[in-house]
């Protein structure tokens, strides 16, 4: 009989607000592989990537993506973890979660630090004036998904925690769902998504929300 491989390295995960960030990136731009192994977390934002290394405790290189789209700007992690990849499973991800992901485990006191994560991965925040109304300022802020059972259950929780009712949008297709909550309802969730000026987060995301609110005085 031939020499057994090396066991492989269990890793216990312990709940901390980076980790439940890192859980948030992972659940709108990572993706478990069919093999029970492999992972893969891609951004265009290195600063992201930087961010899931750290929080996961990943050690491994940042490549270039050389397929799909947005190819020419989006970078890497592509790695094997067990650990990580049952941890992920034990929380409600699967492999092709685009579609199916829905009610995931993640502990209430750290909700906003994944939301956070959710956002920097797939939210945004638009604002501008309505010609409608003189000085009218409007901002929306807004979580995209392809998954209804996932608006579902974050919509639900911010309903529970926050009070705020939000509306859901679609493309002509109803394949791409959009969360979306404007002014006060907003500045409610964004009070909580950055509690901390410590806590990870994508920088020019929050530079955009804060800029935008300090030019009319908010």
């Amino acid at each position: 009989m031939g020499k057994r491989g090396p066991k492989p390295k269990w890793r216990k995960f312990v709940w901390s607000a980076n980790l439940a960030y890192a859980v948030g990136l992972f659940a709108t731009d990572g993706c478990l592989y069919n093999n029970g192994r492999h992972l893969d977390f891609t951004s265009i934002d290195l600063e992201l990537l930087k961010h899931f290394k750290k929080c996961f405790g990943v050690q491994v290189r940042i490549t270039k993506k050389n397929s799909g789209s947005g190819s020419k700007k989006a970078k890497r992690v592509q790695f094997g973890d067990v650990a990580l990849y049952q941890f992920l499973l034990s929380l409600g991800l699967t492999p092709h979660k685009s579609k199916t992901i829905g009610v995931l485990k993640i502990p209430s006191k750290y909700f906003f630090d994944f939301l956070r994560g959710a956002f920097d991965g797939d939210g945004s925040f638009y604002s501008y004036f309505d010609p409608r109304w003189k000085s009218s300022f409007m901002f929306y802020l807004s979580l995209a998904s392809a998954s209804p059972a996932f608006i579902a259950w974050i919509r639900a929780e911010l309903q529970k925690r926050l009070n705020v009712a939000g509306h859901v949008t679609s493309d002509k297709k109803g394949t791409n769902l959009q969360l979306k909550y404007a002014k006060q309802e907003t500045l409610k969730i964004v009070k909580k998504l950055y509690y901390s000026s410590t806590a990870p987060c994508l920088t020019r995301k929050r530079k955009k929300i804060f800029l935008a609110l300090a030019k009319q005085g908010i």
